[in-house]
């Protein structure tokens, strides 16, 4: 069984044939289809829970955003080799998972408490990274290229203030038990690889 963090559990079938994927349904964002939504590059500025700067908007007391959907289904959809993109809120999807899953590789390859796991998931969170038009961008089939500077200047800001809140929350939740400890039950799934895919 694979735990979700509002208390559901979900059953994946396990195969003995290596690059089998599971069966049961992935999760999709409850986001797509919103069209009051700014697209930018095929990408929604979906509000946010978060006092890091960008161009999202503030999301409303009490109610979940995309990085609570990306989080709360990481352990599920992580161990899928393909993801049907339903509509424009699952990119972002993909990229949070894919980030997520980069974070734990990177807090994998040492011992660290929480204060310094959080110093090195900002760290990470702000590092050079590939946008929408970059010839190696993680999305690349998914995505639309920058329509002018002004938008992939947009799109990089939200995908910063993505990466800074993820790793902020992701930090919560792995030591939330023991602030010097990260809890295993995370940090496992640091050898999966969703979508056979690695963060650039």
């Amino acid at each position: 069984t694979i735990d979700i963090d509002d208390g559901r559990k979900i059953v994946a079938q396990h195969h003995r044939a290596p690059h089998r994927t599971p069966t049961m349904p992935a999760y999709h964002s409850q986001f797509n289809g919103n069209a009051d939504l700014r697209v930018v590059c095929s990408m929604p500025l979906i509000p946010l829970k978060t006092r890091f700067k960008g161009p999202a908007p503030q999301c409303a007391e009490g109610t979940d955003d995309i990085i609570d959907e990306a989080l709360k289904f990481f352990k599920a959809n992580c161990l899928f080799r393909n993801y049907e993109v339903k509509g424009d809120a699952d990119r972002l999807i993909v990229y949070l998972t894919l980030y997520i899953s980069a974070c734990l590789v990177h807090l994998s390859r040492n011992q660290f408490d929480k204060a310094s796991a959080e110093k090195e998931v900002y760290q990470l969170a702000i590092k050079n990274y590939k946008v929408p038009g970059d010839k190696d961008f993680v999305l690349g089939g998914m995505v639309t290229a920058p329509k002018n500077r002004g938008e992939q200047e947009s799109a990089k800001d939200y995908l910063q203030q993505l990466r800074q809140e993820t790793g902020k929350r992701l930090c919560a939740k792995i030591y939330e038990h023991n602030q010097n400890v990260p809890s295993k039950w995370w940090m496992c799934y640091s050898k999966k690889k969703f979508l056979n895919k690695v963060l650039n």
